[in-house]
């Protein structure tokens, strides 16, 4: 059967959704007035605040307040007023009778959100935990917001997951249209939706749309996962991760144990806040990990790794702070961590979108996908977009539920504003107002434009998918394809996911590696972890995808650890990026810096016209702090964006047109989907190669007479995989093409997949192969660095232009002692 493939999709049109928002609202109360108190502590403590009560110890203080009403709690340290900027305390939120945890918060300095559900009449803990630096004071303010049983959806029927049947790119765009809850997960011939209920079915139907039920039950589904982790935790004391741990993390479990990881491991740990704060002012924490972590400007080259772009996908922070522990864990006592640790550079961000993912892990589960589904939640928490009724509230509290928010991962700059992206601010992938408008999107890119990352993974649910650029078919392939397909398959031959360009499916714009790759020239991609669901059983989705265990596609063959591991040999090989090496005296700067300007996409409007695309400004400016000879790794000096397209010189012309006859006999119809069942038809056809001919694609096209019924077809190899295949409806032709075919033996499988009642039978009358000649290179043009050589005072000593190209190492000499010029 075919590969299955799955990718990000358009989830969730407003109407469908927000159909009961007006009962929300008017269920909803005010939030109270927020009470101010000061924490004060005379020393700190080395603490997990969250780990437990501990009023009356070291480094503690708090107090007492009872929830006016049932819904929210929301806990915030304001650290404005404290004599000391750098100050970190932590805060938790305990339920005093039973001690039960009920919010934490505990990132690197003391901008702290904490936000939990509590019951009308609770009497709550609330507990600061001054964790280093001078501040003996904290200034904390407590807000409560009811809710009323109005906010979820009582539904009649339950939600399911289907599987609906989109065979083509424009099956998949006219789904796109019919305002349904559609969901990420999708192969080449489906496309899986989340129906509400019977209404939303017959909308399917009526559309013409045809599905298979997957779940019929969608919180009972959910109700089931939860089961199988509390099960999962009850008999497992410590799993085999590196971390040990048994069940899925909340923020402050990911903040506090970077932070622990740089206190134990100070010469090889360095944790940081990354410059912009959250939409709500949560600090975004990562860690960096290397030899002299501190040290920044080393020249080493970098391997980024970062999860949860999207809030429900759990797996994909986890998998990040895994890799991290693994890391830590590994140097010193395993060589070959040691060696890449000592050839690399790492960082890790587990959690780019921390107000997303608190309100998703913190939500009271509803299993519905509706609109106060909150635990299905996937964009950010920006108001600014939604209409004025919908802007009002706290995140986790708020009248358009789920819904409001930008999809971060379609707010970078590559090719924003395209296809593959809403306009709609309800929709789940609502791209923003503007490229780069989300300050989550900005840590990023400041990040990767300011440190040369040669190489970098974005994690996601559900796949399971290595993705390379480019996300947009029209953009062509890259200049680097045939090294992208090789340390993407370097990752696959690992986890078992399908290694293939973001388009194969469908186009997406505005992703975090189609910016990062065109515009710096690091290596990027996109895994897409596990295949059962956003937030699928820890024990499968995060330790079988880690660890490479049944049920998972890299059982056996070392899965995610073994990929990550891929990947950060390919960040020490620099023939994967570009080195340049020389001399400078001690105290001195070099810095490479470029600034251009990039167009977007033509930007798609509201109503489906286009606007001229709109330029916007990147600046990569990298420094290294040498002293004596020194070996510098970056990204080639000429960014992709412009360094032409991939291709190849026809050697032989393709091979010419071939007509297939139709076999004796009419096969029933079969609705199966599978190539393989009968009834079918097959013919075998073969497919030549140099010296004779030279294919860089073939097309195979069938006809018959009445677009009223439908045929489809399914191209196979010799091996009996489908490599290609075309099944439209609507039409009265299919077409499938094979991108740069080995030659050899293959066959056309013709599936009569439904004739129109009481007519005579409608037989294919044609079956062509064409062979087309490979697309030419384009040539691009060359780009340079300027190179610049800063003394201690910060005066200018030396500057030139350095071109180097991907593979290349340049030796600049002993630069900073000439005349500049």
């Amino acid at each position: 059967m075919a590969q299955r493939f799955l990718r990000k999709w358009k989830v969730a049109g407003s109407a469908a959704l927000l159909a009961v928002t007006g009962a929300a609202v008017a269920g909803q109360t005010e939030a109270s007035a927020a009470e101010q108190r000061t924490l004060t502590a005379a020393q700190s403590q080395v603490r997990k605040c969250h780990g437990a009560v501990a009023k009356g110890q070291r480094g503690v203080a708090g107090f007492e307040i009872k929830a006016p009403s049932t819904g929210l709690v929301r806990v915030q340290l304001d650290p404005s007023n404290a004599r000391n900027k750098d100050e970190d305390w932590d805060v938790a939120v305990f339920e005093k009778a039973s001690g039960a945890l009920v919010a934490a918060s505990a990132g690197l300095r003391s901008y702290e959100i904490a936000d939990g559900n509590v019951t009308s009449g609770a009497t709550l803990w609330v507990q600061g935990c001054r964790y280093r630096g001078d501040a003996r004071t904290v200034s904390a303010a407590v807000t409560f917001v009811g809710t009323s049983a109005a906010t979820a959806r009582a539904a009649s029927d339950p939600a399911q997951l289907v599987a609906v049947d989109t065979p083509t790119r424009e099956a998949k765009q006219k789904l796109n249209k019919q305002e349904l809850d559609v969901t990420e997960s999708a192969t080449e011939s489906t496309v899986d939706v989340v129906l509400h209920g019977k209404a939303d079915a017959d909308k399917l139907k009526g559309a013409g749309f045809t599905f298979t039920v997957k779940i019929p039950n969608l919180a009972d589904h959910l109700k089931k996962t939860e089961e199988a982790d509390k099960a999962y935790r009850q008999r497992t004391p410590r799993s085999d991760l590196p971390s040990g741990r048994t069940e899925y993390r909340r923020l402050a479990d990911y903040d506090y144990e970077m932070k622990e990881l740089a206190r134990r491991n100070p010469l090889l740990v360095k944790a940081f806040a990354l410059p912009h704060r959250s939409v709500e002012g949560r600090d975004i924490t990562g860690v960096e990990i290397a030899i002299n972590a501190a040290n920044k400007a080393d020249g080493k080259p970098i391997f980024f790794n970062m999860g949860v772009h999207h809030a429900r996908e759990w797996p994909a922070g986890e998998s990040a702070m895994e890799w991290a522990t693994d890391l830590v864990n590994g140097f010193g006592r395993e060589a070959r961590t040691t060696r890449l640790v000592a050839q690399t550079r790492n960082i890790v961000v587990p959690i780019v979108n921390p107000d997303g993912f608190s309100i998703s892990r913190q939500a009271t589960p509803l299993g519905d996908f509706t609109t106060f589904d909150y635990e299905m939640k996937r964009k950010n928490c920006q108001p600014d977009d939604a209409p004025p009724q919908y802007q009002t509230g706290l995140c986790p509290a708020n009248p358009a539920g789920r819904l409001r928010g930008v999809d971060l991962n379609r707010n970078y700059g590559g090719f924003w504003g395209g296809p593959g992206a809403s306009t709609n601010w309800s929709s789940d992938t609502y791209r923003g107002s503007e490229p780069f408008s989300e300050p989550e999107a900005q840590n990023i890119r400041e990040l990767v434009s300011s440190r040369a990352v040669t190489n970098l993974i974005t994690n996601h649910t559900y796949g399971p998918l290595v993705l390379r650029p480019p996300g947009v078919y029209a953009t062509g392939q890259a200049v680097d394809e045939p090294l992208l397909a090789a340390v993407g398959k370097s990752m696959t031959d690992h986890n078992g996911y399908a290694n293939i360009p973001g388009y194969q499916l469908y186009d997406t714009t505005g992703t975090t590696e189609d910016w990062t790759y065109w515009v710096t020239g690091g290596l990027g991609y996109t895994f897409e972890i596990g295949n059962a669901g956003f937030h699928p059983p820890f024990a499968d989705a995060v330790i079988g995808e880690y660890l490479g265990r049944a049920p998972s596609t890299g059982a056996g063959k070392g899965g995610n650890r073994e990929a990550y591991f891929a990947m950060l040999e390919s960040t020490a090989d620099s023939a994967h990026h570009s080195v340049i090496k020389g001399e400078a005296p001690p105290g001195h700067t070099l810095r490479v810096h470029k600034e251009f300007q990039t167009p977007t996409s033509p930007v798609i409007q509201p109503d489906g016209s286009t606007a001229p695309p709109i330029m916007y400004t990147d600046v990569i400016d990298n420094t290294i702090r040498p002293v004596g000879p020194f070996t510098w790794h970056v990204n080639p000096s000429t960014r992709p964006y412009v360094a032409g397209r991939y291709g190849r010189y026809p050697t032989a012309p393709p091979q010419p047109a071939q007509s297939l006859a139709n076999p004796p006999g009419q096969p029933g119809e079969n609705t199966s989907g599978d190539p393989l069942s009968d009834p079918r038809e097959v013919v075998p056809f073969t497919i030549g190669g140099t010296p004779q001919y030279d294919n860089g694609s073939v097309r195979v096209r069938m006809e018959w007479t009445d677009p009223a019924n439908d045929w489809d077809l399914f191209i196979l190899n010799e091996q009996d995989e489908v490599v290609s295949q075309a099944a439209s409806f609507g039409t009265n032709y299919e077409e499938a093409l094979l991108i740069e075919p080995v030659p050899g033996n293959y066959r056309a499988v013709l599936v009569n997949y439904d004739q129109v009642d009481d007519t005579a039978y409608d037989d294919w009358t044609s079956l062509v192969v064409t062979g087309e000649s490979p697309k030419p290179p384009v040539p691009g043009v060359t780009e340079a660095y300027t190179l610049t050589c800063e003394r201690p005072n910060g005066s200018i000593a030396a500057v030139r232009q350095v071109i180097v190209g991907r593979g290349q190492t340049v030796d600049v000499g002993d630069f900073c002692r000439r005349r500049k010029r």
